[in-house]
């Protein structure tokens, strides 16, 4: 089977990158062809035959023209243009679609429908349904949800920003409203049901259209000792959605215990010289990140919005090491309370301070915690179980054109 995979950064770079690139591998393992289109980037390290890329967009720096600027992140051209000339040459099967607003746009959905080309979709965010994709904008959101996505431009929900959010707000009611772009889709891999359930009410046009599966994980080998863990771990990204404001307060109150902080992001300088008890270690990645999982106590994940499904839970748990995170979104989906973590109803320095507290001092609790989570480790989807579900549905989708 040829299949195109589609994602506007095609290197390294977050969760949905590294979630194309390894199902991309494994695809080809198994005798399939694959290529990529998206932004051209020095960094790229897949790509296609046809040597077809849109020009790179960055909307945290000043590069992009302001006059450009809100056609292009609307409604590109250029991408329709050079996907076409993708799909000529490459002739595939299905395109699966990941993120692609902005950069990209739901303009390449109009001409691969027009070729005749099945896509799906593996939806990472909420960007169907809000435009700024998070569903929180300083607190959790569902505005453009039960009434009008004019809530983004009204709220400034993308960067603070107005002009950015009335364009948000534009793009969203062009592609669900007026184009009904997503309709032309024919199936959306949701990582979690509680993102699928989102998606179905929001509108009807995903009946019968989504599918929850859970991300995969690669499991390591473990080397987990409890009687020399001693720190409490918080590691991902440093932004203010994933609660590391009130992590960080919360550890200030916590003198006798050791954290350790591990990551890279906005909030990278409010992590450094804090408090004597929390150490900050800066971007780990990779078998030094994995140890440092493996020889935490427990690890801390706060997410104040609705997480879809976060690798940082299942990688936590894969290595033996307990979660502590929010009873909402996809978190909740992912840990078993008081058996491979403990839920948190309302994330605030209070609660957090007090669950903390009451596992840190429970060393039985945390011994059967970790062995659960080591257990949980066949239940866990591999690879290349996912990839046998995913191959399934391309057959599926390719068998009803």
């Amino acid at each position: 089977m040829k299949i195109l995979l589609v994602n506007k950064f095609l290197y390294p770079r977050g969760g949905a990158e590294t979630y194309l690139l390894k199902i991309g591998n494994e695809l080809k393992k198994r005798g399939h062809e694959v290529e990529y289109f998206g932004m051209y980037d020095e960094r790229n390290i897949v790509g296609n035959s046809a040597k077809q890329y849109t020009a790179n967009m960055d909307f945290h720096t000043s590069k992009i023209k302001k006059i450009v600027y809100p056609f292009k992140i609307i409604y590109s051209f250029e991408a329709k243009r050079k996907i076409k000339k993708v799909i000529e040459i490459f002739k595939p099967d299905i395109i699966h679609l990941n993120n692609i607003n902005f950069q990209l746009t739901p303009s390449i959905i109009d001409i691969a429908n027009k070729m005749k080309i099945p896509v799906i979709q593996t939806v990472h965010d909420y960007q169907m349904i809000c435009p700024n994709h998070l569903l929180y904008n300083g607190s959790i959101c569902e505005n453009c949800i039960k009434s009008s996505k004019w809530n983004c431009s009204k709220n400034k929900c993308i960067h603070n920003s107005r002009i950015k959010s009335v364009i948000g707000s534009i793009e969203g009611i062009l592609y669900t409203k007026i184009k009904k772009t997503y309709r032309k889709i024919s199936k959306f891999i949701c990582p979690s049901q509680f993102l699928e359930n989102k998606l179905l009410e929001a509108s009807n046009i995903y009946i019968y259209k989504t599918v929850t599966i859970h991300n995969f994980i690669e499991l390591s080998n473990i080397q987990n000792d409890y009687e020399k863990k001693d720190y409490v771990l918080f590691f991902g990204r440093l932004s203010e959605e994933k609660g590391l404001r009130v992590f960080i307060e919360t550890c200030k109150e916590l003198p006798n215990i050791k954290f350790k902080i591990a990551g890279m992001g906005p909030l990278e300088n409010i992590c450094k010289n804090t408090s004597s008890n929390i150490e900050f270690l800066g971007f780990k990645t990779g078998k030094e990140l994995k140890k440092l999982i493996s020889e935490a106590v427990f690890s801390v994940y706060p997410s104040i919005w609705y997480e879809n499904c976060p690798l940082s839970i299942l990688e936590s748990q894969s290595l033996g090491t307990p979660v502590i995170t929010a009873n909402y979104g996809g978190m909740k989906e992912l840990v078993e309370n008081k058996e491979t973590g403990i839920l948190v109803d309302h994330i605030n320095k209070d609660s957090l301070k007090q669950k903390i507290s009451e596992l840190y001092k429970n060393k039985d609790l945390l011994k059967q915690m970790q062995i659960n989570c080591i257990n949980k480790r066949n239940k866990m989807i591999s690879l290349k179980e996912y990839c046998d579900k995913i191959i399934k549905i391309y057959e599926e989708i390719v068998h009803e054109v």
